[in-house]
């Protein structure tokens, strides 16, 4: 089987475990991701699978990718993307996937996503500094300071934390357990926070690298 699915940010709320521990948990909404292509490694030099969720108008569908979802005999979706898989496994094109059938109770899984964009910000917000002296009439006291130097280099280095856009990036938290999974309602129950606003569509993946 393949090793992840889309799902939608519903929101976070908590459980409480048989020992009474309270767990703070998000919920995803996993609707059904269709396979929309195979590649095996005789024809393309390796195994994936293209999977899809979110389905979309046709005519927002350009000419090309109407023919790839027709071939897959699936309708026109938004998300997209490609995905690993095992050689022996049957999964064809227009195959209806659901969160059951990739995770389980305990998995340890990454979750990516888009983070929240906060537009233009300044320095102090956006990278958490100090600021200077607010009194005694300073002029200064959200602004940078020194950024470069007057002589040798006579530049501003590249990466120097200034102002300027802040989060709308892609972000993945890792290492992150399933603490249920309600299939009916195709629902993830997963530990933690995960990056993206409420409603914003993730990808749910088993993770890369577990804690040892």
């Amino acid at each position: 089987m393949i090793n992840g699915i889309f799902g939608k940010k519903i929101g976070m709320t908590h459980i409480f475990a048989e020992d009474g521990t309270q767990i703070p948990v998000t919920v995803i909404k996993t609707d059904t991701n269709y396979v929309v292509q195979r590649k095996v490694k005789e024809r393309d030099g390796y195994e994936a699978v293209q999977i899809g969720s979110v389905e979309k108008k046709e005519q927002r569908v350009n000419g090309a990718m109407k023919g790839h979802f027709k071939k897959a005999s699936t309708p026109c979706l938004y998300n997209l993307a490609e995905l690993t898989c095992a050689s022996d496994d049957e999964l064809t094109p227009g195959t209806e996937i659901n969160c059951s059938d990739v995770f389980k109770v305990g998995d340890v899984v990454d979750v990516s996503g888009t983070s929240k964009g906060k537009g233009f910000q300044g320095s102090m917000k956006r990278w958490g500094f100090g600021g200077g002296k607010a009194t005694h009439g300073s002029m200064h006291g959200r602004g940078p300071g020194s950024i470069g130097q007057s002589a040798d280099s006579s530049r501003v280095f590249k990466g120097m934390k200034m102002a300027g856009q802040m989060g709308n990036k892609a972000i993945t938290v890792q290492n992150l357990t399933v603490v249920d999974i309600k299939a009916d309602e195709k629902i993830l129950l997963v530990k933690g926070a995960i990056p993206g606003a409420t409603n914003s569509y993730i990808l749910i993946k088993k993770a890369v690298k577990t804690r040892g």
